[in-house]
């Protein structure tokens, strides 16, 4: 056989099995679809692959094309991106489009590690106001509660000596007169008798009377 006839027979041979490695491939390609989570490099990569092999088959795709199978196949969370590069119109060989998309990757995982920080601190603090509130709401003290509504003038003077005392509890001719009376064995009725006559003739303090 001569060159010629040689080179007939091996396309015969090997043509319907290069058609069906392009269908293969070309399918791969257009049918392939990034996942969310899934590093935009690797698919990138497996993508650009796919072309380089049609390319050696004899089916080259323009650079405009293949960067649009490559947009077109990223997850929803590079939509931003896509309309980006899109509207400006950018130009970009697929190595230098794979630079990008992996600039943007890192970008995006540190802004949303950003939010989930503000969104821990948003919680904490809404946990160290909830305690302030409740601590807030708190009973009153048995102190407060047993405070006089107006406060006692120390110029009241004591309803059983008359003096300036307010307290009856602390006058010591009344204490006096009660340890005589337990000494002694009598009642104090006649104690109680000039605490009545006072209360009469209204000098009677009333803050001794609960004293």
């Amino acid at each position: 056989m001569g060159a010629y006839d040689m080179i007939q027979n091996l396309k015969e041979i090997y043509e319907g099995q290069a058609r069906q490695e392009m269908y293969e491939t070309s399918k791969a390609l257009f049918q392939c679809k990034m996942s969310e989570g899934y590093l935009v490099g690797a698919h990138v990569i497996k993508m650009m692959g796919y072309i380089q092999t049609l390319e050696k088959l004899g089916f080259p795709l323009k650079d405009e094309l293949a960067t649009d199978v490559i947009l077109q196949s990223l997850s929803d969370s590079f939509m931003p991106f896509v309309l980006n590069f899109n509207m400006n119109e950018i130009s970009k060989t697929l190595p230098q489009l794979l630079g990008m998309l992996r600039t943007t990757e890192s970008n995006m995982k540190k802004n949303s590690s950003k939010s989930i920080l503000m969104v821990r601190e948003a919680k904490r603090k809404g946990k160290k106001k909830a305690k302030s509130m409740g601590n807030g709401q708190s009973k009153p003290k048995e102190k407060d509660a047993l405070k006089p509504e107006k406060e006692i003038s120390k110029d009241r003077k004591c309803f059983y000596c008359e003096k300036s005392r307010p307290w009856k509890r602390n006058c010591p001719l009344y204490l006096e007169e009660v340890k005589k009376a337990k000494a002694n064995g009598t009642s104090s009725s006649g104690i109680n008798r000039r605490t009545s006559k006072l209360n009469r003739d209204g000098l009677l303090d009333p803050y001794g009377t609960n004293r």
